[in-house]
């Protein structure tokens, strides 16, 4: 069965549409095709299209992007089990404060937890993209972890599908 997915993200300033380029290349790299999408361009998601999902949102105020949370509604009950990655952008100081309030503050946690709802089955941790300030630019390093990630989704992809 070849491996096909989707890559669907928001972005505010550049930052997260770029996490969302490279994950879309690294995984082409690695033998898993994939469309990349900007959130509002998804129009219909048809589910015998993809094997699985990769979705990023920057984290605002704590959470995902609303064009995010209204995309979810896209996703039934026909990607039971299929599997999904989720990552974000964020600055540093959210990192630290979800680390000393013990509460979440990133996109990526709360886009698994709904995936996860829709019980889809998640295939690594979320990434977590840091960049600096609200706008970034992006920490240095960031893609190259990026890289690494999608690499590792594809390998454990492969032995999925």
């Amino acid at each position: 069965m070849k491996m096909k997915g989707i890559v669907v993200y928001d972005t505010s300033y550049g930052n997260t549409k770029k996490i969302a380029e490279t994950i879309a290349e690294t995984l082409k790299e690695h033998g898993a095709e994939n469309d990349l999408f900007y959130v509002k361009d998804v129009k219909k998601l048809n589910v015998n299209d993809y094997n699985f999902i990769i979705v990023g949102s920057p984290t605002r105020f704590g959470t995902m992007s609303f064009a995010i949370k209204f995309f979810f509604g896209k996703i039934n009950n026909e990607w039971v089990n299929k599997p999904f990655a989720a990552f974000d952008t964020e600055n540093p100081e959210n990192v630290e404060k979800s680390r000393i309030e013990k509460k979440e503050w990133s996109a990526a946690e709360k886009i698994a937890e709904k995936l996860k709802d829709k019980k889809m089955k998640q295939m690594l941790p979320v990434l977590k993209a840091l960049v600096f300030g609200q706008k970034g630019p992006l920490k240095e390093g960031e893609i190259k972890r990026t890289k690494e990630y999608a690499k590792e989704f594809a390998i454990k992809l492969k032995k999925e599908i």
